[in-house]
This record gives C-alpha cells, structure tokens and sequence, in this order.
C-alpha cells in the first residue's frame, strides 16, 4: 500500500509501498477556458505514518466539526481487516496542519474515526474537535472540498503529499474494475500515469484536480516488484476475472462516493439515499 510510515521506511530501504463526474453561452464570443488553480500544501496534513488533508463536503457549513481524509490502513490501530468498518470509534489522534508552502500552521486533533474501512475502498475520516471556521481564524487555513462527480480519464491531477511535503503531478491513466492486494479488494480505482511515482509516506495524500482545486481522490497503494495480487504489489482485475499487474504503477482511491454518506452537521450516515459505503 501506498504508503505508511512503515512502508516509507521500507521505502527508502527497499524501493517499496505500503497498502499503502447550464445555461447557453453568448452567442458573441466563446468564454474563455478557466486557468488551472495552482495547488500548494494549505489543508494538508502530516500524520504520524502517512498523509492526509482536511476536508469539507460541497454542503458542509462553517460551523461543522472538521473532518481528516486519509487512508484506512493508516489507522493508529492497524490496518482493519477485509469486511471489516469501523464507525465512531474513539481516536485523540493529531495531525499537523500545513501552510501553502509546506510549513506548519500548527496542531488539529480529532476525538473519533468517524469511518474507516479497506473495504470496497481504502478511507479514513477522523472528526477534529474544532470546527471549519475555528481553523480558519485559528491558522487562516481553508479545508480542501471533496468533488462529488466521478473523477474524468485524462484529467490532470496533483498528489499532495503533507508527510513528505511534497506535490506528484500527472494524469489518470484509467480506473481498475478491481484492485486487489493480499487480503483486500477495492473497486473502481484511480490508476495514474507513471509520472505520479509516489512512495512510502503518501498514504492518504489528497489527489486534487488543478482546473477545479477539489479532491477527487485518495491516494493510497501502488505495485512495487510487479508480483500479482500480493502486499505491495496490487493487481487489476476486470470484468472477466482476467489480472493484469502494473509494475512501479500507483493507485488511488475515489472520494466522491463519500459526498453521498455525509448529512447535516458532517455526520456520517450510511443509510442516505446513493451511499454505497460498506456498513459494518
């Protein structure tokens, strides 16, 4: 997997990872196409063994308790196991909160895992005890905003991450029907183009799309020796069961999904019409 602390030691050691979606124009002249936004570390994170970032779900009010996008196997209690969710569960977890250039703007912490599982996906989000607006006059910080639409083949992207402070840039290459590694399997994935070549750290790093500055996915495994199916080294699988392994290709995971599992005050709710988050 893409990547723990662990598999970012393993990763200067060994080369290796970690499990780790109007009205007309004017008919005079054509409107302009918008720049690119230029993305930086402000709303990221640093984690104790990964990445992550501070997020907000296109409803979200300024006075919702703020919530940590990273990954599931980037839990302080370990990597939950296949099947397995995890919902409310008490964490006095820490996070350092970055500045755009990659400075710390200081220390957010969380009062629970409001959901994590690998299954189906690879996600963690963690409650903090402030809300959107404390950060901001606290540290003049902004959450990054969660896309709700399907991320689009082509499209650039960045990969950010708060651990190494450092920002990936490339394209999605296509998605995987399946990925499996070792015991876990998740659907509909993000596969980059080979420039996104990232490593042991950038577990749960924000994988955001420059032309609108939203998330539009989680950053979180990739294949390190080109084994099939095995911890490090995942596997597509389409829609025939026929596997097809990707050596030194990176994967993440969509985040759109969770826009739909998310209600009044950012509570988790995974009985909303058009969630398909697994339930425990």
């Amino acid at each position: 997997m893409n990547r723990s602390l662990v598999g970012a030691l393993s990763a200067l050691l060994l080369g290796g990872a970690t499990l780790v979606g109007a009205g007309a124009a004017p008919a005079t002249a054509a409107s302009p196409a918008k720049a690119p936004k230029a993305v930086d570390f402000a709303g990221t994170v640093a984690l104790s063994n990964c990445s992550g970032s501070v997020v907000r779900m296109p409803g979200s009010a300024d006075s919702d308790p703020a919530l940590v996008l990273s990954n599931g196997h980037c839990l302080e209690s370990g990597f939950p196991g296949a099947g397995e969710v995890i919902v409310d569960q008490p964490s006095s977890r820490s996070f350092t909160l970055l500045t755009a250039s990659g400075g710390s703007a200081g220390t957010v912490r969380a009062n629970k895992v409001a959901y994590a599982t690998m299954t189906d996906t690879d996600i963690s989000l963690y409650q903090l005890t402030s809300t959107y607006a404390q950060i901001q006059s606290a540290y003049g910080i902004k959450a990054l905003t969660l896309s709700d639409s399907h991320p689009t083949q082509g499209s650039a992207i960045n990969v950010v991450s708060g651990y190494w402070k450092k920002i990936y840039s490339c394209n999605i290459d296509g998605f995987a029907y399946r990925l499996k590694e070792g015991d876990w399997t998740w659907k509909d994935s993000v596969r980059y183009t080979s420039a996104c070549d990232t490593i042991g750290g950038t577990s749960g790093s924000p994988v955001v799309d420059p032309a609108s500055g939203k998330v539009v996915a989680v950053n979180n495994t990739g294949n390190e020796d080109g084994a099939r199916c095995t911890l490090n080294n995942p596997c597509e699988v389409d829609e025939n069961g026929a596997v097809t392994v990707r050596k030194g290709i990176n994967y993440a995971q969509e985040t759109y999904g969770i826009t739909k599992c998310v209600t009044t005050g950012n509570k988790i709710d995974l009985n909303l019409a058009g969630c398909v988050l697994p339930k425990p």
